[in-house]
């Protein structure tokens, strides 16, 4: 999605943030305390769409987040510097 000239919504709080699209994603920590072990999540709660769409929820553990937060940067970098369009690639073209 082109975002030229526009820039993101401000976030309400440090526990979510509001795309260029306008849905709201919510980070929080779900802690359910059971007698014989405590349980412990990270949650991602993205919101409704403009269209009144439903969004969608996940549970991470601490490692899965750690993942996902590596790879949301990692892919962040190379949208960065991704600054010449992708080429499909072409079934038996010749290589240069």
């Amino acid at each position: 999605m082109a975002t030229a000239g526009r820039e993101r919504p401000p976030t309400t709080d440090d526990t979510s943030l509001v795309t260029s699209c306008g849905r709201r994603i919510a980070v929080r920590r779900l802690r359910l305390a059971p007698a014989d072990r405590p349980i412990s999540r990270v949650t991602l709660n993205v919101g409704r769409d403009q269209g009144g769409e439903p969004g969608v929820w996940a549970a991470l553990t601490a490692d899965e987040a750690r993942d996902l937060a590596r790879l949301l940067l990692l892919h962040a970098g190379l949208a960065e510097r991704a600054t010449e369009p992708v080429e499909p690639s072409r079934k038996g073209a010749p290589s240069s």
